[in-house]
């Protein structure tokens, strides 16, 4: 059987400045951040029994996590002042990945793949 997954998209609005960086991103600049969170059943296959049944994941119970765990941190937020890490796209993406992995882990649920868009053209993945 082919591994199956589903991928959620979210929007979000937030600002930061990267210190000490040889470019524009020194400044205090914004971006409407895309982020797409792709997941899979820990087997890889669907959910059999209960109301998910033939699903990987509600997309509902996905949103409510992502939402609850990462937009409603970063929205119209500066992300200097949510994280203690230097706010790359890279570093962001790395920490929405864990953060999920935390949350869906214990639910049977494996993070394939985070991609966080910066602009229309630029994105940075992680995932296994």
């Amino acid at each position: 059987m082919a591994k199956i997954s589903i991928t959620k998209i979210f929007t979000f609005d937030s600002a930061h400045s990267l210190p000490g960086h040889k470019g524009n991103c020194a400044n205090l600049h914004g971006h409407t951040y895309r982020l797409e969170v792709t997941v899979s059943t820990q087997n890889g296959g669907l959910v059999t029994g209960g109301s998910s049944e033939g699903m990987v994941m509600d997309f509902g119970d996905l949103k409510s996590i992502v939402n609850t765990e990462i937009i409603e941190q970063a929205d119209h937020k500066l992300l200097n002042d949510v994280y203690d890490f230097r706010t790359t796209s890279e570093n962001l993406a790395d920490h929405y990945y864990h953060v999920l992995e935390e949350k869906l882990s214990p639910l049977g649920v494996e993070v394939c793949r985070i991609r966080l868009w910066e602009s229309p053209t630029s994105y940075v993945e992680v995932g296994q």
